[in-house]
């Protein structure tokens, strides 16, 4: 063994107390020392800050830690100085400090006590503070959370594009170290051209997060997924967990939801002072508070080990962000298990929020949700999915059932000559466009680029159509996992035609594959809710279905408008033989509920006695106390006729917590006017959106889009027409 070795060891163990080095530290650290750039890609929990704060304690003078969260700064540096005898060996410079602060941290380090400074990257555009560095021996520069450089990261900030000529201000031939914990190929190189790294080493460690499952299950309202996780986080004893959210106001609402069903939560969002982050974070730390329902604000600054479940009320916006959120469970290398639920609805909303970016950002944007959404509807196993995505390759007969497409796996199709068709017609449209395009092609859609490339005229135009939007899609991402296709992402996820695709087009070979799964179609909970699945009384089903028939065809209405097949199936389970039960059912106001309900009640309650079943003590969801003053506010406005504009404005609420409150409204039972709104929508329009929801099998939006979207219809108008037809109809 070599002397550097020896020494390196000594050093760990001296410095942290540990006897060995994880997977490449050792290495990267000798990296390090001997002065050269290199690039470390390590997973949450893999130990990425040793790799810089061992050399920095080793080396002459002192580290510059780029970092871009002031609440991470302030974990990092209380955990160095935790295994140092004096609080000088690490400090932050950043704009908490007061002056007197900032001369003490200067003094410290020109006296060469300071062996790691934490600065946010704008602390380097100061130019006290640049002169200062010019005049300071700095070892090397260590940029964490690096993937910031990249607008293809998860977490773009611009001020990371300046980091290379702040380095240069400050002096010649500093080494520098960038590390971050998700980075695809593209993101490394960006990283990489950024800050100018010369002769750089790359370490990257495998992706894979063996100790977490991953599990996505249909997101069928709030009140269904709100009881979803609540028995997720019950059936698991009540442990650490994180629940992402998108807006700030559902995880005050979610918080208190869970507070008021016994499980200790507090909210987390970018909205709070820094004082509230901060107790929160702390009473997180110490156990005090078990769930944080958080936006993606919360995460980066925080290292609790035993996080034993992170759920996804609202799927992310990328995979980036989806892996590095869910990558802070089990961070002990024990098991961890994460949820998402997924609606496609949810992804209109964010494309929606792409719509005003330029170009270029909205391709982007539009791009890294097209990968979610591949994600969340794949039926393949998701842990080669991610990896996939990482650039790393996984087989997935070692998955082991650790995600819930390995452990409730759906039949398998030979598909062997329509992997062939997909090949051939990336070939045939010249390797320049992206799934969405080949899938319109295969079902003959008249889209954009095939209205204006006349690729209508082309041979296999429409050829896909009897096989479906779904199968398509399958294929394609089946293809690019297996190597037959791989995606340009500098053009926005041109599919190209690999080596080994062109070998199969030759001489194609047995391909079987399960299908994704149909969303839009989903009428249940996924597979554990197991209480649900296991519990339904067909039977009893079978007699609310004839029923709703009858009620529906007695007052004219479809048969959805008196319930849907989820609150006929949660009935089947939980037996409601009042009003006040059958109310608590998913989907069942006591508006609803005196309006259809007497009848259904009836039906139960003789089927309970004749039978003799003995009804389940089921979880009964607390509901948090009417929050009626935002609602009687809506429907006040709305008698009065305002502008749903100046009702957002007067409420504090976006266009879609709006119409979430709007919906929840006529749901109850409460009729809305909303005529007033609609006179700038054409008659014809509306009677087509109407007419759409009475013949419909339900009352899904994204049904509605999917089948309104070619006729000029805006989201807009399908949203409110929805709404008034809730109003008129369902109640």
């Amino acid at each position: 063994m070599s002397e550097h070795v020896v020494d390196l060891q000594a050093s760990l163990h001296e410095y942290f107390g540990f006897n060995q080095f994880k997977d490449e530290q050792e290495a990267i650290i000798q990296t390090v020392i001997d002065g050269r750039d290199c690039l470390v890609i390590m997973p949450t929990g893999g130990g990425k800050s040793l790799c810089y704060q061992l050399p920095a304690l080793m080396m002459e003078g002192t580290a510059i830690i780029i970092s871009p969260l002031i609440a991470l700064m302030k974990n990092q540096v209380d955990a160095i100085r935790g295994y140092s005898e004096g609080d000088v060996i690490a400090h932050f410079l950043n704009s908490s400090l007061g002056r007197k602060e900032i001369a003490q941290v200067k003094e410290d380090i020109a006296s060469g006590a300071t062996k790691l400074l934490y600065v946010a990257p704008e602390t380097l555009t100061k130019e006290e503070n640049l002169e200062f560095f010019r005049n300071t021996n700095v070892s090397f520069v260590a940029v964490d959370e690096a993937h910031c450089i990249s607008e293809w990261g998860h977490d773009f900030r611009p001020e990371y594009r300046n980091i290379r000529s702040m380095i240069e201000r400050i002096g010649d031939n500093i080494p520098v170290i960038a590390l971050t914990a998700t980075a695809t190929p593209k993101v490394q190189t960006d990283i990489v051209k950024s800050l100018e790294m010369k002769n750089e080493r790359k370490f990257i460690s495998s992706f894979n997060r063996p100790n977490l499952y991953y599990e996505v299950r249909p997101k069928l309202g709030k009140e269904q997924t709100i009881k979803e996780i609540l028995q997720i986080l019950k059936g698991k004893g009540g442990p650490s967990a994180i629940i992402y959210v998108q807006a700030r106001k559902t995880t005050e609402e979610l918080a208190e939801m869970l507070n008021l069903n016994g499980i200790s939560a507090a909210p987390y969002h970018a909205g709070m002072d820094a004082k509230s982050r901060a107790h929160v974070q702390d009473s997180f730390l110490s156990e005090e508070v078990k769930v944080i329902c958080a936006t993606i604000a919360f995460g980066m600054g925080i290292d609790k080990p035993d996080v034993r479940v992170v759920i996804h009320y609202d799927i992310p916006k990328s995979i980036e962000n989806y892996y590095q959120e869910t990558g802070r469970g089990g961070r002990d290398g024990m098991e961890g298990s994460c949820y998402s639920f997924y609606a496609p609805k949810d992804i209109y909303k964010l494309e929606k929020f792409l719509r005003d970016k330029p170009v270029a950002e909205r391709e982007m944007g539009g791009q890294l949700l097209e990968e979610v959404v591949a994600y969340a509807e794949t039926s393949g196993c998701r842990r080669k999915f991610l990896l996939h995505y990482f650039g790393e390759e996984y087989d997935d007969s070692n998955c082991g059932g650790f995600c819930d497409n390995c452990r409730y796996p759906k039949e398998k199709h030979e598909v062997k000559n329509e992997v062939k068709t997909g090949l051939e017609v990336v070939l045939k449209l010249k390797e320049g466009y992206s799934t969405k395009v080949i899938v319109d092609f295969l079902m003959g859609k008249s889209s954009k680029e095939m209205n204006e490339y006349e690729f209508s005229k082309l041979e296999g135009y429409a050829a896909g159509v009897e096989k479906g939007e779904v199968f398509w899609y399958s294929i394609l991402r089946q293809a690019l996992l297996a190597g037959l296709l791989e995606k340009e992402i500098e053009n926005y996820g041109v599919l190209k035609v690999t080596a080994q695709g062109k070998a199969y087009i030759k001489k194609p070979k047995s391909f079987k594959i399960p299908l994704n799964r149909d969303f839009s179609e989903e009428k249940m909970a996924s597979d554990e809710v197991p209480a649900k699945m296991v519990a339904l009384d067909e039977v009893l089903v079978a007699q609310l279905e004839d029923l709703r028939r009858k009620e529906a065809k007695k007052k004219g209405v479809p048969t959805w408008a008196v319930f849907q097949d989820v609150s006929l199936h949660e009935m089947a389970t939980h037996y409601p033989v009042n009003m006040e039960e059958l109310s608590s059912i998913s989907g069942v106001s006591m508006g609803k509920a005196q309006k259809y309900g007497k009848a259904f009640v009836e039906v139960i309650k003789k089927y309970v006695e004749d039978n003799e079943i003995e009804r389940p003590s089921d979880m009964v969801v607390r509901q948090v106390a009417n929050k009626s003053r935002t609602k009687v506010q809506i429907i006040q406005s709305i008698d009065r006729k305002m502008p749903l504009e100046d009702i957002q404005r007067t409420n504090n609420l976006g266009w879609d917590e709006l119409l979430e409150e709007l919906d929840i409204i006529v749901s109850s039972g409460t009729k809305l006017d909303i005529q007033y709104c609609l006179e700038t929508v054409d008659e014809s329009i509306q009677e087509e959106i109407y007419e759409y929801f009475m013949n419909a099998t339900s009352d899904s939006f994204n049904d509605a889009y999917q089948a309104l979207k070619d006729d000029d219809i805006t989201v807009e108008e399908i949203q409110l027409v929805r709404i008034k037809f809730l109003s008129d109809i369902a109640n």
